[in-house]
Parts: structure tokens; C-alpha cells; sequence
């Protein structure tokens, strides 16, 4: 597939013809599991399909072609600087977008409601959160803090952009108001993640970032983008938790996390394969987090005395 270049869009009238007030933004890398699955949910939107592409080597690339999408490829550095790549690169012409992932899934009451979107019934309004259904292992995970779930998945392009200050917790950010979809659902399930070993794989790489950003954040090299507010939208009460989390001290608060998820947000109902996940992504994720922090201020430590 050839490289992008500015004039290899400036010809294609495809997302001329197209009339929804929407595009449609997707990251992949290898996703010929997720990415049919992804775009035959919302086919018949009648919206342009941009994909951004981190040098696939499966059919992903071929999967997209065949639904209509255009296709740039660029190197994969972390989630927010890619979205921020995408954002910039793609010749988007409708007043709004819609950013998703490659493992997720517009469910058909969501597709309605998108249908019968209309750009000047939402004057005054930058940004629209989704409601998440998190799966794994072909498991609902309805409790311990994880539905319901809002997400910034719809945004006024131009308005919106991704918050590059954050290395692994990608979010999308606006200025002004949102509104909260409740019954607009996206399902999300990467069916990779069956296999532990690619779980734990994925997050001791996630971990390296979370670990360094933290650090960074220590040494106030490193700032929060959105405003920590308790009783604000979904994204500004994320912040305010994350600044009371980073006060609290190392190695304990996994294990505090960890029972606030499985007794006091009630995922022990998620049963076996609910249990194991919490344990999994509320306490050994975060137990490594913590390990690496220590080891970076360590060699930092070292460093600085040499």
C-alpha cells in the first residue's frame, strides 16, 4: 500500500458522496479478527471510514478496503500521540467525528440513534460520552467499577483533540459541554486477550508507560490536561481519582483497589472469570506499576549520583 501524500486524498470523491454529519476515525494494528466485526456494525451510516494503520501484516488492510476505507499508515510511538496523528492527517469534512477502536462494537441501538443524528439539534454541544460494555474472556464484566463506563467517543472535529499528556490512559478532551448517552452502547472485546499470555504481555508494556508517566508526574515534568473535578463529566471525575491515587502510598493501594472493585463495587458477582480479571487489571497491573516506579527512581538515583 503506497505511503500517504497530502494529493492522495485530494481527488477521492468518496467521502463527497457520503451524508452523514460524521466520519468515522479507527487505529489498527493486525485486527483482521476485530475489524470486520467493528465496520459491519456500522455499515450503512452512510459515513467516511478513516483508518490509521501501524504497518499490519495480517489482512487488516484488505478487510478495510473492502468496506470503503481510506487507509495512513504511521509508526505506533502510544495511543494519544497516535489518535493526535490521526486527527491532524485525515481530510475529515463533516462538522463531527467519531473515534473508535479496532476491538470495539456499535450495537444496533446505538446505530439507530446515530441514524437520526442531526448536527443542528446539538447546538452548544462539543462532545458526546458512549456508554461501554467491557467483555473478557467472552465475559460481561458488569461490576467493580466498570459499568456502567462513559467514554468520549464523539466530538466536534476541529474542537476535540487527544490528550498527548497522558502516555497509556488515552482520552479525547473538548472545552465546552457534552452530553452522556446511557443507552448508546459499545461493546468491547478483544478476542486476543483469550490467550493470558497475550493479556499479561500487553499490560507489562502498558505498565512501562503508566510507571515512567508517573514518575514524570513526581517531578512535575508531567501535568494533568483535564481539570479533576468530583461532580463533573465522567473524564474530570477520572482526574480527580487519579490525583487522590497518586497520593496514596505505593503497594498498598493496589490492594485497596483491588477490594474496592471486588467488595464494595460488588465484581465478586462477576464470578470466576469476573474475579480473575479484577485481580488481573485492578491489583497485578498496578502491584508491576508500582515495582517499576521504584526501579525507574533507582536508576534515576544512580544516575544522579555518578
Amino acid at each position: 500500500m503506497a505511503e500517504y501524500k497530502d494529493e492522495s486524498f485530494a481527488t477521492d470523491e468518496a467521502s463527497n458522496t457520503l451524508n452523514a454529519p460524521f466520519s468515522i476515525i479507527i487505529l489498527t494494528y493486525n485486527e483482521e479478527v476485530h475489524l470486520h466485526r467493528l465496520l459491519q456494525s456500522i455499515s450503512g451510516l452512510d459515513a467516511p471510514i478513516f483508518i490509521l494503520d501501524s504497518g499490519s501484516i495480517d489482512k487488516t488492510v484488505e478487510i478495510g478496503e473492502q468496506f470503503g476505507a481510506q487507509f495512513l499508515q504511521h509508526p505506533f510511538e502510544n495511543h494519544p500521540k497516535q489518535w493526535d496523528f490521526a486527527l491532524k492527517s485525515f481530510p475529515v469534512t463533516t462538522p463531527w467525528v467519531i473515534c473508535l477502536d479496532a476491538d470495539q462494537v456499535v450495537t444496533p441501538e446505538l446505530k439507530t440513534r446515530l441514524e437520526h443524528f442531526k448536527d443542528e439539534e446539538h447546538t452548544g454541544i462539543d462532545g458526546i460520552y458512549f456508554n461501554r460494555k467491557n467483555f473478557f474472556k467472552g465475559k460481561w464484566i458488569k461490576h467493580g467499577g466498570y459499568y456502567p463506563f462513559y467514554l468520549l467517543k464523539m466530538f466536534r472535529y476541529g474542537i476535540g483533540f487527544s490528550d498527548t499528556n497522558e502516555n497509556m490512559d488515552h482520552r479525547f478532551i473538548v472545552p465546552g459541554k457534552t452530553e452522556v448517552w446511557k443507552d448508546g452502547i459499545i461493546l468491547e472485546e478483544n478476542l486476543k486477550e483469550n490467550n493470558i499470555r497475550f493479556w499479561i504481555d500487553k499490560h507489562n508494556r502498558y505498565s512501562d508507560l503508566v510507571a515512567q508517566e508517573e514518575v514524570e508526574r513526581m517531578k512535575q515534568a508531567r501535568t494533568q490536561t483535564v481539570r479533576p473535578h468530583f461532580w463533573g463529566s465522567p473524564d474530570e471525575r477520572t482526574a480527580w481519582r487519579k490525583q487522590l491515587w497518586w497520593k496514596l502510598p505505593r503497594y498498598v493501594r493496589p490492594s485497596l483497589y483491588f477490594t474496592q472493585r471486588i467488595i464494595f463495587q460488588l465484581g465478586i458477582l462477576d464470578g470466576r472469570t469476573g474475579i480473575i480479571f479484577h485481580f488481573l487489571q485492578g491489583f497485578w497491573f498496578r502491584l508491576i506499576v508500582d515495582i517499576k516506579i521504584d526501579e525507574i527512581l533507582k536508576q534515576q538515583k544512580e544516575s544522579e549520583s555518578i
